[in-house]
């Protein structure tokens, strides 16, 4: 090979390995320095060094995560700070990771891009903590507040009137949502922070409307007056006259139902003191047995019954059970069924 040529190669050869080199001594020189167009969670932090880059994350993208998430319903809202969430942003590694997409490449690609000012147009996702279960006890106080049972429609009871009492639509929050909501606003850069909860109406499974068909019969005693009502469609339609429990064996008060029904029943003698010789025994049909011609069992031994003492009626007489006239008991009878209420007062 001819002496120039062979210097110019050296030449040519000598000029790579400064460009190499040089091109090697800028990468290094600019290797914590981020690219461009490189974002974290959003925030462009490209050109500048690592400890640039860490300072905009901490005031941008901490402030924005630190910033708390309210839940709204109408004009009531609840708030969810960073101390409760305990949110937080690992900067240090969302920087180092901007770098690792930096440094990438060859060192000759690296400086080639670096001198020449290309855009990388990459993303880091930053690595973003918060508490799980403070959510899930947010979460729970807004429902604690919000959440309201529907009311079924019931009856309230008098002796003389049995009034219906309005059934009342329930409201209940929807928990799964607004916990994914909170949970997404948490951990998603630049999502909404104010959060409006979703709700979902109850409603009763017995509602006003549907009270008559649900107690279609009902029946009250009113012990002081001496008489049995009948209550049809939530109107009084009979009235009887009837006898209740004497001093110390008193027909017991409350709401109770009809557990029992029989045709000429046999008594089963209680096991007081009251019945004497009888006391535990069983006194079949016949005209030894004062219970006559129909049995409505309600509470403990204590019923609706004909009686063999109509002149007892209109009086405290019997032993705890409600004494009716035997045409009145079979006519009652026909008319009420196992479950139907009994108001007793």
């Amino acid at each position: 090979m001819p002496r120039k040529y062979l210097i110019s190669l050296i030449a040519v050869a000598g000029f790579f390995v400064m460009l190499v080199g040089g091109a090697y001594a800028y990468d290094s020189a600019t290797s914590r320095t981020i690219a461009p167009g490189i974002t974290v969670g959003g925030f462009n932090v490209g050109g500048m060094t690592a400890e640039e880059a860490q300072g905009r994350l901490r005031q941008d993208l901490l402030g924005e995560l630190e910033t708390p998430v309210i839940a709204r319903l109408g004009d009531r809202s609840w708030r969810l700070g960073p101390w409760q969430s305990k949110v937080g942003v690992d900067i240090d590694g969302s920087v180092e990771a901007a770098l690792a997409r930096t440094n990438g490449d060859n060192f000759v690609v690296r400086a080639f891009r670096k001198i020449s000012g290309s855009s990388l147009d990459a993303s880091v996702e930053p690595a973003i903590t918060f508490s799980a279960p403070a959510v899930k006890r947010f979460t729970a106080r807004v429902a604690k507040e919000v959440d309201r049972p529907a009311t079924d429609a019931s009856l309230a009871f008098t002796v003389s009137a049995v009034e219906p009492v309005p059934s009342k639509s329930g409201v209940a929050i929807k928990r799964g949502r607004l916990n994914a909501e909170v949970t997404r606003a948490l951990s998603t850069p630049g999502a909404n922070r104010s959060i409006k909860v979703a709700v979902r109406n109850l409603k009763p499974k017995v509602t006003t409307k549907q009270l008559a068909s649900t107690y279609p019969v009902v029946i009250t005693v009113d012990r002081s007056n001496f008489r049995l009502t009948l209550f049809k469609d939530l109107k009084a339609v009979k009235s009887y006259p009837i006898a209740v429990g004497q001093a110390g064996l008193e027909t017991p008060a409350g709401l109770y139902s009809i557990q029992s029904k029989q045709v000429n029943p046999s008594w089963y003698v209680p096991n007081s003191d009251w019945a004497g010789d009888l006391a535990g025994t069983v006194v079949p049909p016949g005209p030894d047995n004062p219970l006559r011609a129909r049995w409505m069992g309600i509470t403990a031994g204590a019923g609706i019954h004909g009686t063999s003492e109509p002149a007892s009626l209109g009086s405290a007489a019997s032993h705890g059970c409600v004494r009716m006239a035997v045409p009145d008991v079979i006519d009652l009878y026909d008319r009420v069924g196992v479950g139907t209420p009994v108001f007793i007062a």
